[in-house]
């Protein structure tokens, strides 16, 4: 009982230095786990941020202590927001775990300029994507198509590798078709959105216009994106710690 208690407040410290809150994958490279007497310490930090005693969640992936809810949803400015702001935060939240999940990775990450001044945990994405500028990968044309997209993540040889589209509500059948403008490269494409919009993807996917592409479009919800980041992190605390790993 005492090391569960221990680890318990392992967490709530480590939050309550991050301002209160954190996403999962932070609490997996933050909380010191060495000493911790389980074979599964990142199943542990999952289990003990679901103790509704001390802690909340926000949005997939992203947990805060109870005892500063009401400075964590003011800090986030989300406590008091309209339909609209709530809606901003969504959109930036996800787009900001796709910069971060492509970062770890390797990639050079862009997002739109008109996006880069949205918050993101308390910083801009723009200060969390490693590009203030969008490659000049081809015709103008294309380029400027390319600028609108979400997120893209681009190789060492400055090509865009993965596209994508955060929905929270806008129409998906937009965003594939421009995917599908964007189709001459090698890249993949992916729709990120709630679980309940999987049918309307199924759907529009399915239109013959989008044949040519159908196999390189991927769906993925929210809380895979969420399962992605924190799964990015334990690789990324890995390669930090086993040189052997890295690259």
């Amino acid at each position: 009982m005492k090391n569960s208690i221990s680890q318990h407040q392992q967490v709530i410290d480590v939050m309550d230095e991050n301002g209160g809150y954190a996403t999962l994958g932070f609490l997996y490279r933050e909380v010191d786990v060495a000493k911790w007497a389980t074979r599964t310490p990142f199943k542990t930090i999952n289990r003990i941020v679901q103790d509704d005693r001390f802690f909340f969640r926000i949005k997939p992936g992203l947990w805060a202590l109870k005892s500063r809810r009401n400075e964590v949803l003011e800090f986030l400015e989300i406590e008091k927001a309209g339909a609209k702001q709530l809606e901003t935060f969504n959109h930036s939240y996800f787009q900001g775990l796709l910069v971060e999940v492509g970062n770890m990775k390797g990639f050079q990450t862009f997002v739109p300029n008109q996006d880069k001044n949205k918050s993101f945990l308390g910083k801009k994405l723009g200060e969390v994507s490693t590009l203030e500028t969008i490659h000049q990968f081809t015709y103008e044309v294309l380029v400027k198509r390319a600028k609108t997209v979400d997120a893209i993540w681009f190789n060492q040889r400055n090509m865009p590798t993965a596209f994508f589209e955060v929905e929270h509500s806008t129409d998906i059948f937009n965003s594939l078709i421009k995917f599908s403008d964007l189709s001459d490269f090698y890249s993949t494409f992916c729709i990120v959105a709630d679980i309940a919009r999987r049918r309307e993807f199924d759907q529009k996917i399915s239109s013959q216009v989008f044949s040519p592409i159908k196999n390189r479009i991927s769906f993925m919800s929210y809380d895979q994106l969420s399962a992605v980041h924190s799964n990015t992190y334990k690789l990324s605390s890995a390669k930090e710690e086993f040189g052997f790993l890295r690259g």
